[in-house]
């Protein structure tokens, strides 16, 4: 995977020069209130080499993410800009990669996006136009080929050059179609991955070996995700109402022996010990933090996992 830089992204540049990648993820608010954009970002300056910056995550209305993407990257950060398939038609899709290439955004996640019941307008008419690896594959050829969906020529000065990302989940059923998905992904031409949130570790390293074994790995980089427990509560409440997440009992085992003004504390300590296997294991180029709402705790998760400072390329 290393050769001539597709952009001039930093996340781009620390994974193909073989750092460790650290991301993070910013979630705009529920207001045009910029303040809260430039407040989260104060916590994550120096301490991750780009952010997720979600869009309408959980089928809620947020300030658009191309919005808090520029925001972010006005205040020292580097924007990984995520963008759902429910939402818009391939025009307004097409138009959205253009318009963030043209602010100097650098990265774009692809996404299917949560079901618009899931969040707060459950009678809204979802889109889904085209399918996340059908998204990929036409940022690809708007990148690397210059054109359109509709067959039209973007001006070769003109093409978008943008790192592009997308999510993979190793917990969903059925399990063996978990790599397979990943391998559609990467077949695509996406460049970089980010996984759901990762706590059942030996269910994870059968789903890395078999991304390795397939070559995956050589052709895009994998980064797992990292979510801090925060409470005894909060792991007994995925364990039970989260799709897509195994909580193994050991980890609510774990938290039921500490005081309960020290979980949060114990749930970084072991979000840490996470991250020092992810650094020994093969296939894997970075960790992915999502701390949303819970970003002034990101400086203290980096320092505890010997994750600062951070390269600079």
């Amino acid at each position: 995977m290393s050769g001539n830089l597709k952009t001039q992204s930093n996340l781009e540049k620390i994974l193909t020069s073989g750092n460790f990648a650290v991301t993070g993820e910013l979630g705009p608010p529920r207001s045009a209130r910029k303040s809260d954009v430039t407040e989260k970002a104060k916590h994550l300056v120096g301490n991750v080499d780009s952010v997720n910056v979600t869009d309408n995550q959980t089928a809620v209305v947020r300030m658009s993410s191309l919005a808090a993407s520029l925001i972010a990257q006005q205040n020292g950060l580097e924007a990984n800009m995520q963008m759902v398939c429910r939402d818009r038609n391939r025009i307004a899709m097409q138009s959205d990669i253009l318009g963030a290439a043209a602010l100097g955004i650098n990265n774009l996640l692809i996404l299917s996006g949560d079901h618009q019941t899931f969040g707060d307008h459950p009678e809204a008419k979802n889109v889904y136009d085209l399918d996340s690896i059908n998204l990929i594959r036409a940022l690809k050829n708007m990148r690397d080929e210059g054109r359109l969906m509709s067959g039209q020529e973007i001006p070769e000065d003109g093409r978008p050059k943008l790192f592009i990302g997308a999510a993979y989940n190793p917990f969903a059923d059925p399990e063996d179609y978990r790599v397979i998905r990943a391998a559609k992904k990467v077949e695509a031409g996406v460049d970089f991955m980010q996984s759901q949130c990762i706590y059942d570790m030996a269910r994870f390293r059968k789903f890395m070996a078999k991304a390795v074994e397939m070559g995956l790995t050589e052709k895009c980089y994998f980064l797992a995700g990292v979510t801090p427990l925060k409470s005894l509560g909060m792991a007994k409440y995925m364990k039970n109402n989260v799709p897509g997440i195994t909580m193994p009992d050991s980890y609510i085992e774990r938290l039921k022996g500490v005081a309960k003004d020290k979980q949060a504390e114990e749930g970084i300590k072991m979000a840490s010990e996470q991250i020092q296997e992810f650094k020994e294991m093969k296939g894997i180029s970075g960790v992915h933090l999502m701390l949303v709402e819970w970003e002034h705790m990101v400086p203290t998760i980096v320092k505890e996992a010997k994750l600062v400072p951070r390269p600079q390329l």
